[in-house]
């Protein structure tokens, strides 16, 4: 497994490129471009805005704030796992010619998708100054989440792509599975909404904790649960070391698949 990780260290100049095509790829060839970085989360934000404000008449505490720090931080989980799915084996025919550490690709995909991350907080930040929010010192604590999702998705990634190469129906019910997973987590609502009984969903839901820690962070200004985002980062590290040896012993599996 040590030789492995070198190799994946070895390919940084691999990672790179894959993370830039992916960055370019997204709206290449589209009028406004680059501009959709920051477009993209405004337009879902402006989307759900109307579902809930408007239509549904459900008003809240800094709505627009909440919706558009839950909507950044869903869509990186989101894009990262669909990514994951095909970031293997959509690449066949290059895979098998030459030599690769497959789980470099995932790995690019959620690398990507945290760089997408860090430029919807652009949005957030005129959303907070727009609600005359200024976060505190509790500021802090963004970077260890940032990690933990990184974590937790780059575990999940690896097993979402290393099942599409045998089972290729798994990227199709993909979809499906995060539709039921984006209405199970608070994305579009407060947890508050919910009768009591049903919380505990959202406490064995990682993207629950993920997006309520973003927003007690940034507009609240209070701390995260400490041991929630540790359990979870320490979890999602085994998972991610597991999937790594996991791809070590199985290379010529993978490639026999594809």
């Amino acid at each position: 497994m040590s030789d492995y990780l070198k190799e994946l260290l070895k390919r940084k100049d691999l990672l790179i490129y894959l993370v830039t095509s992916g960055l370019k790829a997204q709206y290449r060839n589209t009028f406004l471009g680059y501009l959709w970085w920051i477009l993209d989360p405004l337009l879902m934000g402006a989307v759900y805005y109307f579902l809930r404000v408007i239509v549904l008449g459900m008003d809240g505490e800094y709505i627009g704030a909440f919706l558009i720090i839950g909507l950044v931080a869903w869509h990186w989980i989101n894009s990262s796992l669909k990514g994951a799915a095909s970031s293997i084996s959509g690449r066949s025919r290059i895979i098998t010619q030459v030599y690769l550490p497959k789980a470099i690709f995932p790995f690019g995909v959620n690398l990507t998708q945290m760089l997408n991350f860090t430029f919807g907080l652009a949005v957030v930040a005129i959303f907070l100054a727009a609600y005359q929010i200024i976060p505190g010192s509790r500021l802090l604590w963004l970077p260890l989440i940032m990690i933990v999702q990184f974590l937790f998705l780059a575990g999940l990634s690896l097993l979402v792509a290393y099942l599409c190469m045998f089972i290729r129906d798994i990227d199709n019910v993909l979809s499906h599975v995060m539709r039921v997973w984006f209405w199970g987590t608070p994305v579009i609502y407060e947890v508050d909404r919910l009768d009591e009984q049903y919380h505990f969903i959202f406490d064995i839901n990682p993207a629950a904790v993920l997006l309520i820690s973003y927003r007690d962070v940034l507009i609240y200004n209070t701390a995260p649960d400490p041991g929630k985002l540790v359990l979870i980062g320490a979890l999602s590290f085994l998972l991610t070391m597991f999937m790594i040896y996991y791809y070590h012993l199985n290379e010529h599996k993978m490639i026999k698949a594809l």
